[in-house]
């Protein structure tokens, strides 16, 4: 294969995965647009970005352990007292990286 044909072929799956992500995107507003909104489903989409959250940081904890732990609870707290996503982050780190320094 020569390396033009590898060019395009790239180019060509980045444009193919670019439009997939496209069509999932705009398909889900779309699609949203012909539901009628009751009061269960609304209940059911506010409580979406709770357990998504629930989702992606619990497996982390317990595949981690106490650090894990430390870290999510450390980060949480920032956010609650200073609601700033980047120090959160540098607590969490920091949490995790001294809990693990001290053989936990």
């Amino acid at each position: 294969m020569n390396p033009i044909d590898a060019e395009i072929g790239a180019a060509g799956a980045i444009l193919a995965m670019a439009g997939a992500t496209y069509l999932t995107r705009i398909s889900g507003f779309w699609l949203m647009g012909h539901v009628p909104l009751t009061v269960r489903l609304r209940r059911m989409l506010e409580a979406l970005p709770g357990a998504v959250v629930a989702a992606t940081v619990l497996p982390i904890v317990m595949k981690t352990g106490v650090p894990g732990a430390i870290a999510v609870a450390a980060a949480a707290g920032t956010m609650v007292a200073r609601r700033n996503e980047f120090l959160a982050v540098a607590v969490g780190l920091g949490a995790a990286a001294a809990a693990r320094a001290a053989g936990l």
